[in-house]
């Protein structure tokens, strides 16, 4: 049978229609790789980020515990409790910081690590703890929190419900490595020390406590609220989280089908070989229990560095693959399309189609090399042209919207870097908010209990200083009682003022005259005998609505640290101007004197702390000063740079209102 000649017009139907359903076989094919591969990586990615959440929140549960470790270490009736060895007092304090702050254990041990209480069993005592590791390291000073495995024979020392807690028999789990033994009776501890020092740095002993992370969820539900927000697939939760101890799950919202938690079971083989046996982060696909994941794995270590669990987050791979499966559908479906379409124009206009192909093509070529601004120029008014002009606009609003994504980012970049100052500004001023109010309470109901007591002391003290001849050899003795009651009735009455501070007697005052009164009170006395003043005021400053005692009350509590910082002698700067806009007035305070270390210049104005002698000041001043310049809606910043001196810039709002004329 003879085979007719096919026309020009059929061969270049067939030529082009066999291009374009080759081009779309192919584009489905490594189309549909490439989005499967995209979207995986994309996840593999995020469960990158959610393991580094998850480490956030096993970080902060851990410096938690140790932060209550470490003051609970540094309060003085602790110190006095030990030295006096008043363990009812201990026993009773102690009760209360292990039951209110949730800690599994609480133990304190002497200076060479033997338990002086265990507050959870208080039966047991005076075994040797200085071998564990973290305690052996705190033995040797300081304060550290770390995870770590806790032998059964130390569990059952506090207790037989956490020993009970982290028994565990191994559930049989697919695709993991062997084990010889089929139980677990050790626990894991997030476990904090602080060594308690005297005032002479001597060592008193160890506070030691932590929690029993064995089937406690805390940590792997709070990564699951804040990572995944409790989302479901199709019934089922996308995100887990676990902690395991070695192979084994002790801390897991891992479910069965019967949604109980998957407590006992272990890690696949592969992720034991990488994470546990190398030290590696394990990143990939993983079957968990009783389907795949993908997964994030990193070792936990303790204060060793010796890998004793895993820290894992996972998404469920089921919502991921069936996203892969619905966009390749609508690929190849929309490819299809596209042949057919095709098909149909060549059909009817093989010719005139060709030159506007080819434009397109080269316009294609020219836009994935990011040259957007090419024009097909094609003139047809048919729907060759129409998609033409329709290219072009696409170009033109890839162009814009191109444009508009750099712009945005830019704009977003600073709005971010804005507010993140402006939060942690507000993290800071709420910090020391909440460290002088907690201490406000303290200081106010300790002055009340000790107040009446001291003022009975001074005043029969006195009475017996003035019946007693100097002669007698205890009127020494007498008089250094009186001195030292009147001491603490000072500091008492410091701390009522701090606890209690009156509120500011609102009136106009000028700020350059309030300064030179205090500089003339305190010129006259012996410490500024040697002590230069230099002024710099601005002369054109408005009067400020303000308590004149309490300001002078800062004024000279700032400049007297400035004379004692500077050895009484050097030379003092006063400087006022407007700030910020003509809205504060501040006022410099600025010395020549041996400046402040780094590490106190966040302390400064928390009340008891002082850098100087022991008996030659209460701590209290700068705290106050903060607490009046506070009221009156101001702030003080300072600048030290050791042995060249110190800065306290006082800044004060400038108002008219509530004013006593």
């Amino acid at each position: 049978m003879k085979i007719l000649p096919l026309s020009l017009r059929t061969k270049l139907i067939l030529s082009f229609l066999g291009v374009i359903v080759l081009g779309a076989i192919l584009t489905m094919i490594f189309g549909s790789r490439l989005v499967k591969n995209t979207i995986i990586d994309e996840a593999q990615e995020k469960v990158r980020y959610d393991l580094s959440s998850a480490w956030m929140v096993f970080n902060d549960r851990l410096n938690h515990i140790g932060d209550i470790i470490s003051f609970t270490a540094e309060r003085e009736g602790i110190k006095d409790a030990i030295i006096n060895e008043n363990y009812d007092i201990l026993l009773k304090y102690l009760s209360r910081v292990r039951s209110q702050r949730g800690l599994d254990i609480l133990t304190l041990t002497d200076s060479t690590g033997k338990v002086i209480m265990r507050l959870r069993n208080p039966e047991i005592k005076g075994d040797d703890q200085s071998h564990d590791e973290i305690i052996k390291k705190t033995l040797e000073g300081g304060n550290f929190a770390f995870p770590e495995i806790v032998s059964r024979q130390e569990l059952l020392k506090e207790g037989e419900e956490l020993a009970e807690r982290a028994y565990m028999e191994f559930v049989p789990t697919p695709k993991t490595s062997p084990r010889p033994e089929a139980k677990e009776v050790n626990g894991m501890m997030l476990k904090a020390a602080s060594s308690i020092d005297d005032d002479n740095g001597n060592l008193l002993g160890v506070l030691y406590g932590g929690i029993l992370i064995n089937r406690d969820y805390t940590i792997v539900d709070k990564v699951k609220e804040l990572v995944y927000k409790d989302m479901k697939y199709e019934g089922r939760e996308i995100g887990t989280a676990t902690i395991f101890q070695h192979d084994l799950r002790i801390s897991t919202n891992v479910k069965y089908e019967n949604g109980q938690r998957a407590i006992g079971t272990r890690v696949s083989k592969e992720v034991n070989e990488a994470v546990l046996e190398r030290g590696e982060a394990w990143i990939d696909r993983a079957f968990v229990v009783n389907d795949w994941y993908i997964t994030a794995y990193e070792p936990i270590k303790n204060i060793n560095g010796r890998i004793i669990g895993i820290l894992y987050v996972g998404m469920l791979e089921r919502p991921y693959i069936d996203t892969t499966n619905r966009v390749i559908i609508a690929f190849a479906v929309i490819a299809i399309l596209c042949v057919f379409l095709l098909f149909i124009i060549l059909v009817f206009s093989t010719t005139r189609i060709i030159k506007p192909l080819q434009k397109m093509v080269l316009a294609t070529q020219k836009i994935s090399k990011g040259d957007l601004s090419h024009k097909l120029h094609v003139k047809s008014k048919d729907e060759i042209g129409a998609l033409a002009k329709s290219f072009d606009l696409m170009t033109d609003e890839l162009r814009k919207a191109n444009k508009a994504l750099i712009d945005w980012g830019k704009t977003l970049e600073k709005k971010v870097e804005e507010r993140t100052n402006e939060i942690r500004e507000m993290q800071a001023h709420l910090i020391q908010q909440e460290k002088l109010a907690s201490l406000g309470k303290l200081a106010a109901g300790v002055a009340h209990e000790i107040n009446n007591p001291l003022g009975g002391i001074l005043i029969y003290s006195h009475l017996l200083l003035e019946d007693m001849k100097k002669e007698d050899p205890r009127y020494d003795n007498l008089a250094k009682i009186v001195k030292e009651t009147t001491r603490c009735k000072d500091i008492v009455k410091g701390l009522l003022q701090f606890a209690h501070p009156k509120e500011p007697e609102a009136i106009r005052i000028d700020i350059n005259t309030t300064l030179n009164d205090v500089i003339s009170l305190l010129e006259s006395q012996a410490v500024f005998q040697n002590i230069t003043v230099k002024k710099q005021y601005s002369s054109d400053l408005p009067p400020v609505v303000a308590d004149r005692s309490q300001l002078q009350q800062v004024f000279i509590n700032i400049i007297l640290n400035a004379a004692d910082a500077m050895s009484k002698r050097g030379i003092l700067f006063l400087k006022t101007c407007m700030g910020d806009g003509k809205k504060f007035i501040n006022i410099s305070i600025k010395d020549t004197g041996h400046g402040i270390k780094k590490e106190d210049k966040s302390r400064l104005f928390e009340p008891f702390f002082t850098t100087k002698e022991v008996g030659m000041g209460t701590g209290l001043g700068l705290a106050i000063c903060y607490s009046i310049i506070q009221k009156h809606g101001g702030t003080i910043e300072v600048e030290s740079e050791v042995e060249k001196g110190s800065t306290f810039t006082i800044k004060l709002p400038v108002r008219k209102d509530n004013a006593n004329e």
